[in-house]
C-alpha cells in the first residue's frame, strides 16, 4: 500500500541557482512585511518542522528567518527532556515557548516527538503515545483558539539521499557536530519512523493545523515551497503582501 510520503516526488528541483536567490529574495521580503502585519495584530504565529534526520529542516528555518527582525522570533531546537521536564507532563515544556502576540516561534521538532522518537524508541507507553494524538490535538486547538497561526511542515527525503547526507556530515571537520550514534540508530529504525509519521498525519491532520508535506531531496526546492506556503497562509490572514 502506498503511503502519503510515497505519493511526493522527490525529485522536483530548482536547477539554476540564479532563480532560486530571486524568489529567495522575493519571498523574504514578503515574510518580512508580514511579520510587521503580524506585530500589529492580535495573533501570533507558530511553525512546526518535523522530518528524518538531515532532512533539511535547520537550512530551512535558517533561510526563512534571515531577514526577519529576530527581536521578533525564537527558534527552538527541541532536544532530549531535561530531568526537570521529565517530571512533569510532557507538554509542560513547550507552554513557555509559547510566542506572545505578535511575536514568531519557530519549533525545530516539537511535542510530535511524543508519536514519533517516544514511540520507536519505547521511550513512551503504548498508552501514553496512542493517547498523545488527543492530547496534541487538544493543545494545537487550545493554541489557535488563543490567536495562534498555526502550520506544520513535514521534511522528508529519501534514505539513499538521507545516508548521503550523513556520510558528508561525518567526512566534513565543519559538520561532524551535526551527526552523532544518535542519528545512525535512528536510521536503523527508518521503516518504524515511516510508520509513525504516516499515523500521525492521519491522526492529527486537522482544519485549524493541517499538515504540509514538504519534497526535500533537494534543499532548494524545499525552502522555497515552505516559504510560498508560510506567504499564502499570511496572505490570508492579513491580505496582499
Amino acid at each position: 500500500m502506498r503511503t502519503r510520503l510515497d505519493h511526493l516526488d522527490l525529485d522536483k528541483q530548482i536547477e539554476e541557482k540564479s532563480e532560486y536567490r530571486e524568489k529567495l529574495r522575493g519571498l523574504q521580503l514578503k515574510l518580512l512585511h508580514a511579520q510587521r502585519l503580524l506585530q500589529d495584530s492580535a495573533k501570533s504565529l507558530i511553525l512546526v518542522f518535523e522530518g528524518p534526520d538531515a532532512a533539511g529542516k535547520g537550512g530551512v528555518i535558517k533561510r526563512l528567518t534571515e531577514r526577519l527582525d529576530p527581536r521578533l522570533v525564537r527558534v527552538w531546537s527541541v532536544v532530549k527532556p531535561t530531568e526537570e521536564e521529565k517530571a512533569h507532563h510532557y507538554l509542560w515544556r513547550f507552554w513557555s515557548k509559547i510566542p506572545a502576540t505578535g511575536q514568531t516561534a519557530i519549533f525545530d521538532r516539537s511535542w510530535y516527538g511524543r508519536v514519533l522518537v517516544e514511540r520507536v524508541e519505547s521511550f513512551a507507553k503504548k498508552e501514553e503515545w496512542k493517547r498523545g494524538y488527543r492530547e496534541i490535538l487538544d493543545f494545537e486547538r487550545t493554541l489557535v483558539d488563543g490567536g495562534a497561526i498555526l502550520m506544520k511542515f513535514f521534511v522528508h527525503i529519501t534514505k539513499s539521499e538521507q545516508l548521503r547526507r550523513f556520510e558528508r556530515r561525518a567526512a566534513d571537520p565543519y559538520k561532524h557536530w551535526k551527526i552523532s550514534e544518535e542519528d545512525w540508530r535512528n536510521r536503523r529504525k527508518w521503516n518504524e519512523h515511516i510508520l509513525a509519521a504516516e499515523e500521525m498525519f492521519v491522526r492529527t491532520n486537522s482544519r485549524f493545523a493541517s499538515w504540509n508535506l514538504i519534497e526535500g531531496n533537494y534543499k532548494w526546492y524545499a525552502r522555497i515551497k515552505v516559504m510560498k506556503l508560510l506567504v499564502k497562509r499570511m496572505e490570508q490572514e492579513f491580505g496582499a503582501l
